[in-house]
C-alpha cells in the first residue's frame, strides 16, 4: 500500500473513531483542569484582572496537562515511568492499576491530534464560555510581534463555580481528582519540559503530524503485568 493511501485509510479509520466532547464539556474540564493547576498570584509582578486568584502559565502547558487528563492510558504510563524511579511509592503502580484496569482509557479517552509541538487542541471555543461569564481572563504576550505566552487568570468567581459545580454534580469529582493528580505528577515542570517528556514515547512522538495520536492503552497495560510480577518477586524475597 502506496503511503498516501496509507496515510487516507488512517485518516478516515480516525474521522470513524473519534471522540469528540462537546464545547460545554471542554469548558468544564479546562476550568477544572485550571483551578488544579493555578499558582498564587501573589508572586506575580504583571498586571492582572483584581479577582484573580491564580494563574496558569503557557498555553503549551495548559494543552500537555490536558492531554493526560484526556487520555488515561498515557498518563498511566506516566505513573508507571515514576514508579520505576521510586519503586518505593506503591501508591504510583496501584494508581495506574486502577486507571488500566478498568474500562477508564476507552470510557474518559477524547484523543488529540499531533501538532508541531506535539498534542494540541483549539482551546479558545471552549475557554470563551468561562470568559464570557467571568470565570476566567486570559491574555498573551507579545515580543517582536509575535505572542510569546499565554496567560490564564483564574477568577475568584472561577473558583467558587468550581467548588459549588462538584458538590451539586458528583459525577464531576472524577475530574476534579484527576486534573489534581495530572498537576501533582508533574508539579514545577513547564510547558517545554512537559513536550519533551511526552514525545519519549515513540508511539506519540511518531504519529504524522495533523494525526490523532493513538491509543497506547495494551502497551501500557502490558507493562503493568511485568512491573506488578517485579513487585511480587522483591516482596516474596523479602518475605
Amino acid at each position: 500500500m502506496s503511503d498516501d493511501l496509507a496515510s487516507a485509510v488512517r485518516e478516515q479509520m480516525a474521522k470513524q473513531t473519534v471522540r469528540r466532547a462537546t464545547r460545554w464539556q471542554d469548558a468544564v474540564r479546562l476550568l477544572l483542569l485550571i483551578e488544579a493547576a493555578a499558582k498564587d498570584p501573589a508572586g506575580d509582578d504583571m498586571e492582572m484582572p483584581p479577582s484573580t486568584v491564580g494563574i496558569v502559565h503557557t498555553q503549551v502547558r495548559l494543552q500537555k496537562l490536558d492531554f493526560w487528563v484526556r487520555n488515561p492510558d498515557y498518563l498511566a504510563y506516566e505513573l508507571m515511568t515514576e514508579y520505576t524511579k521510586a519503586p518505593e511509592e506503591k501508591a504510583l503502580l496501584e494508581l495506574a492499576g486502577q486507571i488500566l484496569d478498568s474500562e477508564e482509557p476507552d470510557l474518559r479517552r477524547y484523543p488529540m491530534l499531533r501538532h508541531h509541538y506535539g498534542a494540541f487542541e483549539q482551546l479558545d471555543d471552549a475557554l470563551a464560555v468561562l470568559v464570557e461569564r467571568g470565570l476566567l481572563s486570559k491574555t498573551q504576550i507579545l515580543r517582536q510581534q509575535r505572542v510569546a505566552e499565554h496567560l490564564y487568570f483564574l477568577l475568584q468567581r472561577g473558583r467558587q463555580v468550581v467548588q459549588s459545580m462538584v458538590e451539586d454534580v458528583p459525577e464531576l469529582a472524577w475530574y476534579a481528582d484527576r486534573t489534581r493528580l495530572v498537576v501533582a505528577l508533574v508539579d514545577g515542570l513547564g510547558g517545554t519540559q512537559l513536550k519533551n517528556r511526552q514525545y519519549l514515547l515513540r508511539d506519540y512522538a511518531d504519529t504524522p503530524i495533523g494525526e490523532y495520536i493513538a491509543p497506547i492503552t495494551d502497551r501500557a497495560r502490558a507493562r503493568l503485568a511485568e512491573l506488578r510480577a517485579s513487585a511480587d518477586d522483591v516482596d516474596g524475597e523479602n518475605s
